[in-house]
């Protein structure tokens, strides 16, 4: 494939600058720019802008209320929003179970929910990892139980995204434990607000709550809330990763973080002249930029591939590995910038706690970031036994 983009993306990507420029808030984008956590509310509220556009869904298809955008399309779109500062739209709607009820939910339960994710009425999460059930996904041991219309779930959900702010949670559960593994899992749609449901916060390194744990004790979930057929949750779990894992390597998030890093390094002094001077840090930068440049045309032939084929594949394992990876790099670049000064601490009177300097906390918090969406070791495993055939 040519990578070069058509004059038509062009004029798209440049129709995308300008609304975004236009439309987004001053005080969300400062707050991205420089590295803070985004509020909820600033999330919700960018969704919204982005719907009432006809772009709250920009990987959805005309029928179900996208802008039908290819591949490409999506990837600028998705470029553009994060290089300006706009914080990203949460996948666990919009990529995640909203791709899975359009191939396997019944017409009640696609017109019930699709329409309510790119409108930012319903908040979802996504019930997978546990204590003992994190990358060894067949290994989960929450169980839902068959009594009559309904299920009976109980047990625990861990890193739990967002989950305070939740108003669904799509999750595997176990249905059939004298089944191997992967053939007795079930996937329902569960009522953040059902009895039972106890949601508890894990602080990260960074102090920010933004995970959790969730303990579903006896919780009652209609049978017309499974998608899929009993003991079918795995297909449909497969499916799901694949779309968590497309879009996974974050160039446009890396391009905004490096330009930061770049100019961090111009603003700070070591010995009576900006750090961007010194020529080993220069290095380091120009090493990132150049593996950066890398990972997008690699980011482009996989979405490519996606739009002739359908799927990328064990592909979009090397663009997880590499951009979590860069994503790491760069975070150790902006915290090189800020040199002892990465170290204070302030007291925040409302929060009634501690908070790190913002450039150590975004490097603390994106230890992270090779773990969550399959971690970096099952991904070459992946990469291992489907591409290499080991």
């Amino acid at each position: 494939m040519d990578l070069n983009f058509t004059a038509e993306e062009l004029d798209f990507a440049a129709e995308v600058r300008a609304f975004v420029q236009r439309a987004l808030p001053a005080e969300i984008r400062d707050a991205v720019l420089a590295g803070e956590h985004t509020p909820a509310g600033y999330i919700a509220r960018w969704q919204r802008i982005l719907h009432a556009q006809g772009w709250g869904a920009p990987t959805w298809p005309r029928e179900w209320g996208g802008p039908g955008w290819d591949p490409i399309r999506q990837h600028l779109f998705d470029e553009e929003c994060m290089v300006a500062g706009a914080p990203r739209q949460l996948p666990f709607g919009l990529r995640m179970v909203g791709p899975v009820l359009m191939k396997f939910g019944t017409p009640a339960q696609q017109h019930r929910f699709l329409p309510r994710i790119p409108s930012a009425e319903d908040w979802w999460c996504q019930g997978y990892s546990e204590p003992g059930a994190g990358s060894d996904l067949a290994g989960l041991a929450t169980r839902a139980v068959r009594r009559g219309d309904r299920y009976v779930v109980s047990g625990q959900k861990t890193w739990t995204t967002l989950a305070q702010h939740a108003d669904w949670m799509f999750c595997l559960v176990r249905t059939d434990t004298e089944a191997k593994k992967q053939e007795g899992i079930s996937f329902l749609l569960l009522d953040m607000k059902s009895k039972g449901v106890t949601v508890r916060p894990i602080v990260l390194l960074d102090g920010a709550h933004e995970v959790n744990e969730v303990f579903l004790d006896e919780v009652e979930v209609p049978i017309e809330q499974r998608v899929g057929e009993e003991n079918q949750g795995w297909t449909i779990a497969k499916y799901l990763l694949e779309h968590e894992r497309t879009g996974i390597a974050n160039v446009g998030i890396n391009k905004r973080e490096l330009a930061r890093a770049r100019r961090l390094a111009g603003e700070s002094l070591r010995n009576g002249r900006s750090l961007a001077a010194d020529p080993l840090f220069a290095a380091r930068l120009a090493e990132v930029e150049i593996e950066l440049a890398a990972l997008d045309v690699l980011n482009l032939r996989v979405l490519a591939a996606a739009r002739d084929r359908g799927s990328p594949g064990p592909m979009a394992s090397m663009l997880k590995i590499k951009g979590s990876e860069l994503y790491q790099r760069i975070a150790e670049l902006i915290l090189e910038t800020q040199g002892r000064d990465a170290l204070a601490c302030s007291w925040d009177e409302q929060a009634q706690r501690w908070v790190q300097d913002p450039a150590a906390a975004f490097y603390l918090n994106l230890r992270k970031v090779t773990i969550y969406g399959g971690s970096n070791e099952i991904q070459r495993s992946i990469i291992a036994k489907h591409l290499l055939e080991l």
